[in-house]
């Protein structure tokens, strides 16, 4: 690997009113550190001493947007509430001080939630169909009311983001939650006008979508993650062929995306039969709009389990980029998201940067449990 080709990583990047220093990005990764929904001084801690090792964007975990659906697990983070934002503030305050631009993610677990989950037990989870065990509702069918409550969540948070002084949103559209579960066609089952067609089921993104720009404006990068895995399910397809997947990118852009996040579990793989152009490529084809491209970046783990996040095969070892960089190069995507070699090594980008290989530390499990 020559020093030219890691300088590609290290280019600057225009990102709204800011310019990133170079193209990598901190993926988000749920910690829950956060208890009452509270980011405090560890979490602050915590992303500092990642934009100090050298990161170009944070994307923050996932953080609850204010419905009251929104939330499946304990200790993570708020994107609303006086106590919650000013925490955020805190930790953006810390992250900018070291060079990097940060993004809050915004996220609704939807139909993954169940009744009985905090904060009220009464809540049951909302999503495109009625989920019941044992004669007990535990996933609404959202109504078009449901729809447009929960895009003005979306909305709040978004602008309470850029109200914060943070250089973007993200949103949370992958891996099955809710916005994912209008997209696949396993969990819509709707007999509406939400429903059947591509572009019906990305109505309610687009919902989101234009919510959240008519909140943010027209200059306020709106960073859009989708994936075709679930976790339940890592062969499932939003798009089984690169004309479906060009309906839904197009359709949103037409909404409001600048920039797609998209999640592979292997960013390399082929996407589609007869092509050996991994989904980012795709992507950066088809919507003409920078791409993050994520998925095992830096990690050497052949042997995944077909297990979601099973304690015993997460373990990885280190491996260079040169796929990256070559992918890269050949304009299949502008920027590449690491997230569990940098929870494992805040000083990864820098290492990477001078070549230093061995000096990195190896992802293991432990990572996962550590927050420092």
């Amino acid at each position: 690997m020559t020093s030219q080709s890691v300088e590609l990583l290290f280019r600057p990047l225009a990102f709204g009113a800011t310019t990133l220093r170079n193209r990598i990005v901190m993926g988000p990764m749920t910690r829950r550190r956060s208890p009452g929904g509270v980011p405090g001084a560890n979490v602050a801690a915590y992303y500092r001493r990642r934009a100090a090792g050298g990161v170009g964007l944070v994307v923050t975990e996932g953080t609850y947007i204010d419905h009251p659906g929104a939330s499946a697990y304990a200790n993570v983070p708020h994107f609303f509430g006086a106590e919650s934002l000013a925490g955020w503030a805190d930790v953006l305050a810390g992250v900018h001080a070291e060079g990097a631009a940060m993004i809050p993610q915004l996220w609704h677990v939807g139909g993954l939630r169940e009744r009985g989950m905090a904060p009220d037990p009464q809540v049951p989870g909302y999503g495109p169909c009625e989920v019941a065990k044992d004669g007990i509702l535990t996933v609404k069918a959202m109504n078009q009311a449901d729809m447009a409550e929960i895009a003005q969540s979306y909305g709040r948070g978004a602008r309470a983001a850029r109200e914060t002084g943070f250089d973007g949103v993200a949103v949370h559209a992958a891996h099955g939650y809710l916005i994912d579960q209008f997209f696949w066609e396993a969990t819509n089952r709707r007999q509406d006008e939400y429903a059947g067609s591509i572009e019906n089921r990305c109505r309610f993104a687009v919902q989101v979508l234009e919510t959240i720009r008519h909140e943010v404006g027209p200059d306020f990068p709106i960073v859009f993650r989708f994936s075709q895995w679930k976790q339940n399910d890592y062969e499932a397809r939003i798009a089984r062929t690169p004309d479906e997947l060009g309906i839904i990118l197009r359709t949103l852009v037409a909404a409001g995306v600048d920039v797609f996040d998209v999640s592979a579990r292997r960013f390399w793989l082929p996407a589609f039969a007869g092509s050996d152009l991994c989904l980012a490529g795709w992507t950066r084809r088809l919507s003409g709009k920078p791409v993050i491209a994520v998925g095992s970046v830096g990690l050497d783990q052949p042997h995944q389990s077909k297990v979601y996040r099973r304690p015993d095969n997460v373990d990885a070892k280190v491996t260079d980029i040169g796929t990256v960089l070559e992918r890269m190069s050949q304009g299949d995507f502008d920027l590449v998201a690491v997230a569990r070699a940098i929870l494992a090594d805040a000083q990864w980008p820098e290492k990477i940067r001078r070549g230093a290989y061995d000096e990195i530390t190896p992802f293991t499990h432990a990572a996962m449990e550590a927050y420092e």
